[in-house]
């Protein structure tokens, strides 16, 4: 278990990187590398090198400088730097792959079962169950957030800073995943073959508009990022209570549910995303141990 601290940490200096910092800082220098690549096949990409160069700049400032502010930051930084991380990746994938792996996924989906899961699933739709286990999935970035809220609010920031090195490196590991396996997901790939609209009781539609606005232009279905967060989010809860360990854990079988019936995505999706997160359960430990050496 991560040391307990209830102080005030001062940011160590530059040669103090922490372990998020090791994790998000050499991506963005990958993602940089990328953007150099491919710079004759993005749209404005001297706007991204210049985003990516004063997100670096910005975060070994706060490396580097002491006060509550800087310090703050570092603890947050990682939130808005990975989401930007997603939101990009509908901007790289066209220029860094060009192809899409739908039609093997949902082939490998079609040998297992028999079925294509997300059609078989017509058979028992309900709009109670669609209604739920769409404000199920809507729900999955305030699940992931509220963990490190509820540690940050009890003041355990050694444990906050070992939660947070967990789900930044889940969601970077993901993002790796969706440029090795570029897919849109079975709502796409597999809209002809469904003969039923997916209808809920009162919200359903407003959140799958708002869902579609968002994540319509990703590539982000291998693997499965709502499996692996959950799970990692669940596994991460055990750090407040037993109590809400099993609240989470529930929560983790309903998305895992909500992904497929849904039609966001194949079920080989969920599986390499439970597969994920399992590996990282066992790595992340002492890999933030080993990159914690030298660090305030």
């Amino acid at each position: 278990m991560v040391e307990v601290l209830n102080t005030w940490d001062r940011p160590p200096g530059l040669s103090g990187l922490w372990p998020v910092d090791k994790v998000v800082l050499p991506y963005y220098a990958a993602a940089t590398v990328a953007i150099l690549w491919f710079w004759n096949r993005l749209p404005e990409p001297a706007w991204l090198l210049a985003w990516h160069l004063a997100a670096i700049a910005l975060a070994i400032w706060a490396i580097r400088a002491t006060g509550r502010a800087s310090w703050i930051f570092r603890h947050w930084y990682p939130l808005p730097y990975v989401a930007w991380c997603y939101r990009e990746m509908a901007v790289l994938m066209p220029s860094l792959r060009g192809w899409r792996a739908d039609a093997e996924l949902a082939h490998l989906d079609y040998r297992v079962w028999g079925v294509h899961p997300t059609v078989w699933l017509e058979r028992i739709y309900t709009p109670i169950l669609t209604e739920y286990l769409q404000i199920v999935y809507t729900l999955f970035v305030p699940a992931v957030l509220f963990i490190a809220c509820l540690l940050w609010w009890r003041a355990r920031y050694a444990d906050f800073r070992f939660y947070a090195f967990l789900i930044a490196l889940g969601f970077l590991v993901s993002y790796v995943g969706y440029v090795l396996v570029p897919a849109r997901g079975p709502r796409f790939f597999l809209r002809n073959l469904q003969t039923a609209d997916l209808r809920g009781l009162w919200v359903t539609r407003v959140l799958q508009l708002t869902l579609d606005r968002l994540e319509s232009k990703a590539w982000d279905c291998f693997p499965s990022g709502h499996t692996e967060l959950t799970i990692l989010a669940w596994w991460g809860s055990r750090l407040i209570s037993k109590r809400l360990f099993w609240i989470y854990f529930a929560y983790t079988l309903s998305i895992i549910s909500a992904t497929v019936y849904l039609r966001y995505h194949y079920t080989i999706d969920l599986l390499a995303g439970a597969a994920v997160a399992g590996l990282l359960v066992l790595i992340a430990p002492p890999l933030y141990r080993i990159l914690g050496k030298g660090a305030a």
